[in-house]
């Protein structure tokens, strides 16, 4: 038992190390960010877009917040401005698909995943939901009542102080990451080694195949529905290098992950803004499954073009 501890936290640490080399530069650099003119360039210019999604002008600062730090950072902007029900959702639907942008794609390449696929991705499913609702749904109009949650107060003034509150953030950020991926690490070092990964593997094997993923990519897939893809990238990591999971299984796990991970806490924390959360989590993991199965058929089609197409020339050439 004390080596399975020890093996435990060695990979927890070392992962909080590959992980927090990441996250703490992004978030301290895009909190300092929020206090300088920069962000508030980005949302004037990304004002016009707003109402092509059925959305405010205002409607661009959760979603540059939401985008560049987090859900909480977002929803924190979200109740600064009295938005419609319609507009709430639809704010809810493109940052769940689109949120922690940078450090959440950041490390999905750790993985061996390409930065652009995840990038685009999550980018147009938050871009093309936001529309597709605003066809079809016509209700809404209403303005959202937000319940007990409350706007930040808090104001930072001077550099010095923007400094330190990046500085702590950032901190912040590794220490939850840490708590988090440590103790998680040291529980999957027991499971792993005491057999009982390969059990549940082979219970969810089924659902995999429908997905067009092979059984190894079972934990991956467990870590980014229960945790997320930036605490989830440790078992990740971890399972690429000792599962053998393939490339086609990473690419395929990573496209549904983006489009429905940590599907809990990224549902619950809507709950305040007064919206409805079944349809969220429903529109999440349908989008999730299609768009897998899609790309599944069409990488085997392509494959199975190219074993053709291999064939055939070496028949040529045998001729």
């Amino acid at each position: 038992m004390g080596g399975i501890l020890g093996r435990g936290l060695q990979q927890g640490l070392k992962t909080t190390w590959t992980l927090g080399k990441i996250i703490f530069p992004i978030t301290l650099i895009v909190t300092v960010l929020q206090y300088t003119p920069v962000l508030p360039w980005v949302i004037e210019k990304l004002s016009p877009l707003m109402g092509l999604l059925g959305l405010s002008g205002e409607a661009a600062v959760p979603l540059v917040l939401g985008n560049a730090l987090n859900l909480y950072a977002g929803i924190a902007a979200i109740v600064s401005f009295d938005f419609s029900v319609k507009e709430v959702f639809i704010l809810a639907v493109m940052l769940s698909f689109s949120h922690n942008l940078f450090i959440e794609s950041a490390v999905a390449t750790k993985v061996g995943v390409n930065l652009w696929v995840i990038l685009i991705t999550r980018i147009s499913l938050a871009l093309i939901s936001a529309v597709l609702i605003n066809l079809l749904w016509k209700g809404g109009a209403e303005q959202a009542q937000y319940g007990m949650i409350q706007a930040s107060e808090a104001t930072v003034s001077g550099w010095g102080q923007i400094t330190l509150q990046g500085l702590s953030t950032a901190l912040m950020a590794v220490v939850q990451l840490a708590l988090i991926v440590i103790p998680l690490m040291v529980v999957m070092q027991f499971l792993r080694e005491k057999g009982w990964l390969d059990i549940f593997s082979a219970k969810i094997a089924p659902s995999l195949k429908l997905l067009g993923m092979e059984k190894n990519t079972s934990m991956t897939m467990v870590a980014g529905l229960t945790i997320g893809l930036a605490y989830g990238a440790g078992l990740m990591i971890q399972a690429v290098k000792e599962d053998g999971v393939s490339k086609k299984d990473m690419y395929l796990a990573m496209i549904f992950l983006v489009a429905c991970h940590a599907v809990v806490e990224d549902t619950l924390v809507f709950i305040p803004l007064g919206i409805p959360v079944w349809p969220l989590l429903i529109i999440r993991l349908v989008t999730a499954i299609v768009l897998t199965m899609t790309i599944s058929y069409i990488w085997k089609r392509a494959e199975f073009q190219k074993g053709r197409k291999t064939e055939h020339e070496h028949s040529y050439h045998t001729l």
